[in-house]
Parts: C-alpha cells; sequence; structure tokens
C-alpha cells in the first residue's frame, strides 16, 4: 500500500461536517467558508438523525463526500452528565460507528474525529500527553461520555490499521465560543458563567453562588481556534495516535469568573458553594505535539470571553433554556 502524505486539501470536493449546527461544526463550516471550499455539505438534526443507521447510510451514498469532519455529539455540563450517563453513552456511540462505517463504506478519503479533554483519566499527570489514554481511573461525573470518546478514537485507529485509512482524532481542551450551548441545565462552565453573571447583573443581584469551589484549574480554547487547528491537522498530519488541541496555559474556576464578571460589568461578590461537585482537579493539554506540526492558539481569553459575551447579548432571547 503507497504511503499517505498529507497535503492542502481540493478546496472543490464535498466536504461533509458532521454537526455543523454545533459549536465546534458551525466553527468548522465557517473556517472552511473563508478557506475557500465550495462544496461544504450538512445536514441538520432535523433532516438526518445519525443515530439512525440507514438514513446515514443513504445520505454517504447519495453525497459521496471525499472529506468528513466528525463534530457532531450529545454534550453537556457536570449536571447533565450526571444525570444522563446513559444518553451521553448510546447516543455517542451511535453517532460515532454509523458515521465512520458510512464513511469507509462510501470511500471517504480523510476523516477528523473529535473527542474531548475529559478521555484522560482523573488523576493523571499534568500537563496531559496523549499517551495518558487509559492509565488510570476516569472522572466519575463523565465517565460515559468519556468512554464514548474513547472508542471514537479506537475505531479511528481500527479503520487505519484494517483497511489502511488516513484517518485522524483531535481532543480539544475546553471549548467556547459564538454559538455556544447557555442552558442552565445543559452549558459548560463559561457560558453558564456568562449566562447567570449578565443575569445577575441585570436583576442587580448582590451576590452569586457557583458550584463548586472555584479551585478546579480549567484550559479554555476558542473555537475558532480549534476549526483553524482542525484544518491544520488534515492538510499536515497523518498518524494513529489523536493530537491535543488547546492553547497550553489554565486558571482557576474563580479566576474565569473575575474575568467575565468584570467582563460584563457584574460587581457583586461571587460566592462558591463546596457541597457541589468540582470534577477533575485540573485538566491542561501538552500541545507539544500540535506546536511541532507548526500550529498555535491566536485568540486570547480576554479577546475571546468578549466576542463570546457579545454573541450572547445578541442572541440571548432566542437561547434555548
Amino acid at each position: 500500500m503507497t504511503p499517505f502524505t498529507p497535503g492542502r486539501l481540493d478546496r472543490s470536493s464535498p466536504f461533509y461536517v458532521a454537526g455543523h449546527g454545533g459549536l465546534v461544526g458551525s466553527a468548522l463550516w465557517r473556517k472552511l467558508s473563508a478557506e475557500g471550499f465550495t462544496n461544504t455539505i450538512g445536514r441538520t438534526s432535523k433532516e438526518m438523525d445519525l443515530k439512525d443507521r440507514a438514513a446515514v447510510f443513504a445520505f454517504f451514498a447519495e453525497e459521496r463526500p471525499r472529506y468528513v469532519a466528525l463534530a457532531a455529539a450529545k454534550v453537556g455540563g457536570i449536571l447533565a452528565n450526571k444525570t444522563y450517563p446513559v444518553d451521553f453513552l448510546s447516543e455517542n456511540i451511535r453517532i460515532q460507528v454509523n458515521v465512520m462505517d458510512a464513511a469507509q463504506e462510501y470511500g471517504v478519503e480523510r476523516l477528523l474525529f473529535l473527542g474531548s479533554s475529559c478521555i484522560y483519566p482523573k488523576l493523571a499527570p499534568q500537563p496531559l500527553k496523549e499517551e495518558y489514554l487509559l492509565t488510570g481511573p476516569l472522572e466519575e461525573t463523565n465517565d460515559a461520555y468519556a468512554i464514548a470518546k474513547i472508542s471514537g478514537i479506537m475505531q479511528v485507529q481500527a479503520m487505519r490499521k484494517q483497511y489502511g485509512l488516513p484517518w485522524i482524532s483531535a481532543m480539544p481542551t475546553n471549548l467556547y465560543g459564538p454559538g455556544d450551548n447557555f442552558s442552565a441545565q445543559g452549558s459548560h462552565v463559561l457560558p453558564a458563567l456568562i449566562r447567570r453573571l449578565d443575569e445577575a447583573r441585570v436583576r442587580g443581584d448582590k451576590s452569586v453562588t457557583n458550584w463548586g469551589t472555584g479551585a478546579p484549574r480549567r484550559e479554555f480554547l476558542h473555537v475558532d481556534d480549534l476549526a483553524d487547528a482542525c484544518l491544520h491537522l488534515l492538510e499536515n498530519y497523518d498518524g494513529p495516535q489523536h493530537v491535543n488541541v488547546g492553547v497550553g496555559a489554565d486558571m482557576t474556576i474563580k479566576e474565569l469568573a473575575g474575568l467575565i464578571a468584570g467582563t460584563i460589568g457584574y460587581e457583586g461578590a461571587l460566592r462558591w458553594d463546596a457541597t457541589k461537585p468540582d470534577g477533575t482537579p485540573r485538566k491542561l493539554m501538552d500541545v507539544g505535539k500540535l506546536e511541532a506540526l507548526g500550529w498555535t492558539a491566536r485568540i486570547s481569553l480576554q479577546d475571546g470571553i468578549e466576542s463570546t459575551y457579545a454573541w450572547y447579548r445578541a442572541n440571548r432571547n432566542g437561547l434555548r433554556d
């Protein structure tokens, strides 16, 4: 078999973005459009249920994409993951298996599977290196989702081994940006804080109580940076090992809350409910592998929060509860 050499993707070839309406998928769509891709394909969940195997195979048979970015997933914060572990495990595995099986069946040349930093053990050494995968127990609050994402990495590796396909996986750190989920029940920490503190500002609340101690450290990557990294990987990387995507720096949740409060103009007290779970103590990605491939993040957290808050204010009347 002739070795595969990554290079510039054909801008006119059909490129399917699975999950193009979500946070990551919409950023990928914007990036591809800006880079001159003219045949980008997407289907909303109402148009095609990726859990429906027959529908997915029929779609691939009709559209015959050359490239696929698998960004579709059921996602949520600590509360949602703790409450609905079956949904996060079952739905994500079915989505991944259906899309990758159909992609193999209909000759997809390049596929990028997107996972999450939660795949790493709860107490793994920091920063998180790619080789730490499967070296210890997972964080209990989102282990079902993590197992689903680990299975996606394994399926990519199996496709490479059995069929010789040059497919790859990328594991982004905590993401945020325009199009994020700001719902009270399903959002991640950064959009949750934006909504909670903005609503407190509008009401004139003297204080806001947040989940946990505020001590865990997290890394935050703007979704437009992730989209840029995804295209860079598709054009510059081929290998069985997943690649971390992050900024290489973190902060405490308490520090993040203070940064967001300052950005939106909330002047009340920030309090913390230590009876609520913190999750993993720290999640900082080692991004040395990605930097060696010639890519680093460009959008600062301050600039990213400002633009995300502006998007939230412009769209908050139409957001899900």
